[in-house]
């Protein structure tokens, strides 16, 4: 998500696990990208227990808690509403989820509103800064005592948001090292601490060390739904996509400079498009033999170039792989996730296709999975800004 107006990107990822026994998380985390107003909404809910119930009341909460900020209701007003909406508990006859939300518009304007989640983490100059928060009491007579925590600041490039839920705060409750808790104080300490090490570190990794170490003072197994959301306001990271040569062949050389030319990260899929660029730029370029997935031809090397890949198959797995992508996926090492782990990791991406036909893919007797490019392709494109939430430009060749 780039912020034009500050040319920020927003690095935004939640690494949950849910509580040992259970099949699903009672914490919910979604976000939203309004193009047209130029905002990003991210919220972060824990239902009331754990397991289905917990995420169906944590489910209502975060996709309200999202619409109503859409709608630029009043804080309190969205709080009541929720609390008014949610089911009923049959066995504590109350309802409750907890939510917090974080509104970015594109010139850094940032509004955090929380309840009861643990205050969250806000990171300048890898310290702890505080915004100056404002502590807003709910006015409705069956709400009376209840307060919520807003706060709005001015985001700068390099800064930090890590929210999170109670079982962040709550892990290793009752153990030797942590009787009352890991505690917000010793989750800080610990965000810190990877910062100091890792100054540039991913909002996805930075987000999955934390959970990581929260189920590890719970011996292994969370004992209680567990979530931790970064937000990182960075310098975008650039990847080139190519794939396919140009229509017309004598824009060849054309096409291998602007290749050349671009600043960031480089992936060719497909092995005539390589060649093309390896003979244009009379680059070094050598077939891979190793395979590393037997689904797919092996990686091959192109001087200057950051990976060379089998074109349409390849692309076909990748979409395959990020349509059924979950927080809790692991990559392996073929070609397919080499791709999309350059992916996750840059920001703007910029997509060529070539739109030269490759005889070889309309052959009827082949396979349906070897799709045409362009359709692989545009797949591919609208994952990356839907799911994904990344800032995607194509051009065709």
């Amino acid at each position: 998500m780039h912020l034009p107006e500050q040319n920020i990107f927003l690095d935004v990822f939640c690494e949950q696990s849910h509580r040992a026994g259970e099949v699903i998380c009672g914490d919910v985390f979604l976000s939203r990208r309004i193009s047209g107003e130029g905002r990003t909404i991210v919220v972060l809910s824990d239902g009331m227990g754990s397991g289905v119930k917990a995420n169906v009341l944590a489910s209502l909460t975060a996709s309200m808690a999202i619409n109503f900020t859409l709608e630029h209701r009043e804080v309190q007003k969205t709080a009541e509403i929720i609390m008014d909406t949610l089911p009923v508990c049959s066995v504590r006859k109350i309802s409750y989820s907890t939510f917090t939300i974080i509104d970015v518009e594109d010139d850094g304007r940032t509004t955090i509103v929380e309840y009861d989640n643990p205050s969250c983490l806000l990171i300048r100059h890898y310290r702890e800064f505080d915004p100056g928060w404002e502590i807003l009491e709910l006015e409705a007579e069956q709400h009376k005592g209840k307060v919520i925590r807003t706060c709005s600041f001015a985001a700068q490039k390099e800064d930090r948001i890590v929210f999170w839920t109670d079982g962040i705060i709550q892990a290793g409750m009752g153990s030797r090292s942590f009787p009352f808790g890991w505690s917000r104080e010793g989750a800080v300490e610990h965000a810190l601490k990877i910062l100091s090490n890792e100054p540039f570190i991913s909002a996805s990794k930075m987000a999955k060390k934390m959970v990581n170490l929260a189920t590890l003072h719970d011996g292994g197994h969370p004992k209680d739904d567990t979530s931790c959301g970064v937000i990182y306001f960075r310098e975008p990271r650039k990847l080139l996509l190519v794939s396919g040569p140009p229509y017309i062949e004598k824009h060849d050389l054309d096409f291998a400079l602007k290749v050349k030319r671009f600043k960031g990260k480089k992936i060719i899929a497909g092995g005539t498009t390589a060649e093309i660029v390896a003979r244009e730029l009379a680059l070094k370029f050598d077939v891979g033999m190793m395979a590393s997935d037997p689904e797919l031809p092996p990686v091959s090397f192109v001087e200057g170039i950051d990976l060379v890949t089998e074109g349409i198959l390849t692309l076909g797995k990748v979409a395959r792989i990020l349509e059924g992508f979950k927080s809790d996926t692991r990559l392996g090492n073929g070609p397919a996730d080499l791709i999309i782990r350059m992916l996750m990791e840059s920001d703007k991406i910029h997509v060529i296709i070539g739109t030269r036909i490759n005889v070889a893919h309309q052959d009827p007797t082949l396979p349906v999975e070897l799709e045409i490019r362009r359709t692989v392709l545009k797949r591919i494109v609208n994952l990356l800004e839907e799911k994904f939430l990344k800032e995607v430009s194509v051009e065709y060749i």
